[in-house]
């Protein structure tokens, strides 16, 4: 009974914490509390003693009330202006550490989309948790896909708003191997309470072993086998079902090879390029029957990635070829350093101008690689200009 006593009084409010500020974020609650329940029990005490001491009273005769008393007024002022103050200096304090991330963290790209998460690593991994070492400062960059999200571990006492066209920044440190929840805390959509993640703590040896197998995406497994992982991974759960039933949208049973009526009345038969356009570019054509409410992936997901993704959808399709045992092997690379990343950190992936670089696309495919910029678009065409440049001997 004691253990479990004690465990109460350490969560009564919050959670057990789990970051390096985490402590100081429950101080000043506490510290908040306290104060504020102190003040609360001696205004009631005094309203009720004076409610009793000077209750009107047959025979007693009214007497004249003090104008004025400054040792009283100064009283009342001092008290809560140091109290205020204090709570501002501890608050402030605390607020600069949480809001500037250490030099030597280590960089996350986190992708909110309705609704789902994404986490994208220096190494070019991505992943619908997030996985992170113990005892090293993390730098999260939050941006959003469509509508403002939230995202929030209580266990760090962490909380960051991914707000579309602009990038904030977020850092914690976690302290114990664990998994802890990660919410939206920002209403986004009819599936808000379903956009949940968790945050993967791990020994540092653990991490970066995950973090190299990660890395690998789906290119070792079958491409149906990849898709499937990539159903889940890439959010298309939310809205999507694999076995007919109805959601916000299309289902993905027996949806290849099959006809379907878009919005503008034509017909069209779903085929490798419709899905691929329609990963893309989901608004060029909808389906007649659902609104036009998923967010292009153009720049977020890999052209690899695309192809598990046909695959799996041909195997769910009574109308589909059979689907591909293995991925086509890569033929004529770019040339060595061709697929680098202008700008890309000498002091590797960890470094504190880190980029994420991935391996270069087929000649002649469009590029639709992962990035952390917005000028992704630009990189690559720069990228392929310099392959041309340098295929050609460089410039005459």
């Amino acid at each position: 009974m004691t253990p479990t006593l004690a465990q109460l009084g350490q969560r009564f409010w919050m959670p057990d914490a789990r970051s390096t500020y985490a402590g100081e974020t429950d101080w000043l609650f506490y510290l908040i509390f306290w104060l504020s329940a102190g003040a609360t029990v001696i205004i009631i005490s005094l309203m009720i003693f004076f409610i009793l001491r000077y209750r009107r009273r047959p025979g007693h005769v009214e007497q004249a009330s003090p104008a004025h008393s400054t040792g009283l007024e100064l009283t009342w002022s001092l008290i809560p202006l140091v109290a205020f103050m204090s709570i501002f200096y501890v608050g402030f304090r605390s607020f600069v550490n949480i809001a500037t991330p250490p030099d030597y963290a280590y960089a996350i790209t986190v992708s909110a989309t309705k609704w789902s998460w994404e986490f994208i690593y220096p190494n070019g991994a991505t992943s619908p948790e997030l996985h992170v070492p113990k005892d090293r400062p993390i730098r999260l960059t939050l941006a959003s896909t469509d509508v403002i999200h939230s995202l929030f571990v209580p266990a760090f006492r962490l909380k960051k708003d991914c707000v579309p066209n602009r990038f904030n920044t977020a850092w914690f440190q976690a302290t114990e191997v664990g998994e802890y929840e990660l919410y939206c805390a920002e209403y986004c959509g009819t599936k808000h309470s379903a956009m949940r993640s968790k945050v993967v703590v791990q020994e540092p040896g653990q991490f970066m072993a995950w973090l190299d197998n990660a890395a690998q995406g789906t290119t070792n497994m079958p491409p149906v086998e990849a898709g499937l992982k990539l159903f889940s991974a890439k959010g298309c759960t939310q809205c999507h079902s694999a076995d007919g039933s109805a959601n916000t949208g299309p289902t993905f049973k027996n949806l290849f090879g099959h006809e379907v009526m878009l919005t503008g009345g034509q017909k069209i038969v779903v085929d490798e390029e419709y899905i691929r356009e329609s990963i893309l570019n989901p608004s060029a054509k909808v389906v007649a029957g659902f609104e036009n409410v998923m967010p292009p992936y153009q720049g977020r997901i890999k052209d690899l990635e695309i192809t598990a993704m046909i695959e799996w959808l041909k195997s769910l399709s009574d109308k589909a070829p059979k689907p591909l045992d293995a991925f086509p092997a890569k033929t004529d690379p770019l040339p060595p350093g061709a697929g680098a990343q202008p700008g890309a950190s000498p002091e590797g992936p960890n470094g504190p101008g880190a980029r994420m670089t991935y391996p270069p696309a087929e000649p002649g495919a469009e590029r639709s690689d992962v990035d952390d910029s917005p000028l992704a678009d630009a990189r690559g065409s720069l990228t392929r200009l310099l392959a041309e440049w340098g295929t050609s001997g460089g410039a005459e």
